[in-house]
């Protein structure tokens, strides 16, 4: 059994530690490139993504100007121990609508039916709610009642009618993360550790998969609306 506690407010310590864990853990799943273990800039995006939602999590309860929600999966015999989460950023004038940023769940946990309970809740509160997804997991989000609408960069775009909102959904601006000098700091240490040849090639690798994605995300859509 699985327990969805609502948060429009700052979470306990305990809370936001398990939830930075399930996105470095879950990394791959969460992000938009699906960036793998095996490439040698995974440990800089760990930090990077990680930090975006240290920072959303901090943005609960408006103190950085945006609207930030979170539902928190837990386990009913376990209440301490967090399955899963969904971070969505409910969209300005239209009190209906959503956007949900950051999903993931306990690998453990996925028989359980975690992410389609958080993205039932979210929808009951929000009916016109909005992700974007790997063309692998459209099948998934179809079975929970949303559609595919079109591409977000790499991602199919998903919702639950057959439009965006007109509304408009505040973000935080995390493009300073990356040229943080945390990031510049892992990034030297890759490139001691590897050689620029090395560090050369995974950038390349990552700028094609997120080509091919791309790509892939496209003709996924257009076959969908034929």
């Amino acid at each position: 059994m699985t327990t969805l506690t609502h948060f429009d407010t700052p979470v306990s310590e305990p809370i936001n530690s398990q939830i930075l864990q399930l996105v470095v853990d879950h990394l791959t799943d969460i992000s938009a490139m699906e960036i793998a273990p095996s490439n040698l800039l995974y440990s800089i995006y760990q930090y990077a993504i990680g930090f975006e939602v240290h920072l959303y999590l901090q943005a609960l309860g408006g103190s950085k100007g945006i609207a930030v929600e979170l539902i928190v999966a837990t386990d009913a015999q376990d209440p301490l121990k967090v399955t899963g989460f969904a971070l969505y950023l409910p969209t300005k004038d239209d009190p209906q609508a959503c956007a949900i940023a950051y999903m993931a769940e306990l690998a453990s946990h996925r028989h359980l039916g975690v992410t389609r309970a958080m993205v039932q809740e979210v929808v009951r509160r929000y009916p016109h709610t909005e992700l974007s997804c790997s063309v692998a997991r459209v099948a998934a989000f179809q079975a929970m009642g949303l559609q595919v609408i079109g591409t977000r960069g790499p991602q199919v775009l998903m919702n639950t009618r057959d439009h965006s909102s007109d509304g408009l959904t505040g973000v935080l601006d995390v493009a300073a993360i990356y040229n943080s000098t945390e990031v510049r700091q892992i990034h030297t240490y890759l490139l001691q550790r590897n050689g620029k040849k090395a560090m050369l090639d995974a950038e390349k690798k990552r700028d094609r998969q997120i080509d091919q994605l791309t790509a892939r995300a496209k003709a996924f859509v257009a076959q969908a609306k034929d």
